[in-house]
């Protein structure tokens, strides 16, 4: 089985300048180092070569997933993370592994020029170890994109299910946009715990923004008003539109269940009389 030879090791090593001079060159022609300032890609490139001494002198052969690679491994994720807060994409993050190939290469050529198919050998066995890394990568970078795309979900979510405390008892969450799976638990999430943290009696959910209900929607709407239900409160669907009535029916969805009113200011009304409030104006 062929493996890197320990001329090859002591050329790198002994050539990290004139790599790192090169390379650099190489990422900032193709445009990888956006945003990243040049004491930072100064530290990454020389950081990276010690790692990738260090690996060839554990032992370390073509493939990454062994131990002696670990370090390394780990530098590549810290790298992707960084480039991925940096704005870049995955072929940027990547970009920086592969842009070593060219000085790589040209320092192999110049190692074994005399000796073709030790070269051939040397080459490939470095190309494959550079995809390798190149590959993890990518794979730690989408993985933190994943990550962020997720968190960004989980904050719209919080932000678009505001619980609003109208009335000492009552409580009111309006709705703006399509009622999935996801978002339904959150929901009820929220309001069950502000109806425990505030001791309301009465939660009313506004739908004036929900653009459509059928029968996804009506079941999470269902669910909710049970589990507010079983909290002790009272609940009240607000904001019921023409539209949304005549669709609801036209579905021959079973809403029977449930308090419906027109608008925000018809449930608020409503809430107060059964808390024993009288609202009249001042003649």
């Amino acid at each position: 089985m062929a493996t890197l030879q320990g001329s090859t090791l002591e050329a790198i090593q002994h050539s990290q300048a004139q790599l790192r001079e090169e390379w650099i060159a190489s990422l900032e022609t193709n445009g990888a180092t956006r945003n990243i300032k040049e004491q930072v890609l100064a530290q990454e490139t020389q950081e990276f070569l010690q790692l990738l001494v260090d690996g060839l002198r554990a032992g370390g052969g073509s493939h990454l997933a062994g131990s002696e690679w670990e370090a390394l491994r780990r530098f590549l994720e810290k790298l992707s993370a960084s480039r991925a807060q940096l704005g870049h994409d995955s072929h940027q993050a990547a970009f920086f592994i592969f842009a070593l190939k060219g000085p790589l290469f040209g320092l192999l050529q110049a190692q074994y020029g005399s000796e073709p198919a030790r070269l051939a050998e040397q080459l490939w066995l470095v190309s494959e170890l550079l995809d390798g890394m190149g590959m993890h990568t990518i794979r730690a970078f989408q993985k933190t994109r994943e990550e962020v795309i997720r968190r960004q979900q989980e904050e719209l979510l919080e932000l678009s299910t505001p619980v609003v405390k109208l009335w000492d008892g009552v409580l009111a969450l309006p709705l703006i946009g399509t009622l999935d799976s996801q978002r339904s638990q959150t929901v009820m999430e929220s309001l069950l715990q502000r109806i425990v943290d505030t001791g309301s009696e009465i939660a009313i959910i506004d739908i004036t923004g929900v653009p459509t209900v059928d029968t996804l929607v009506a079941q999470h709407l269902l669910k909710t008003v049970t589990a507010i239900r079983l909290m002790g409160a009272d609940c009240i669907i607000s904001g019921v539109r023409p539209q949304i009535a005549q669709t609801i029916v036209h579905l021959g969805l079973d809403l029977g269940s449930l308090t419906t009113k027109a608008s925000l200011a018809d449930a608020l009304k409503l809430a107060l009389a059964r808390l024993g409030c009288d609202i009249s104006k001042q003649g």
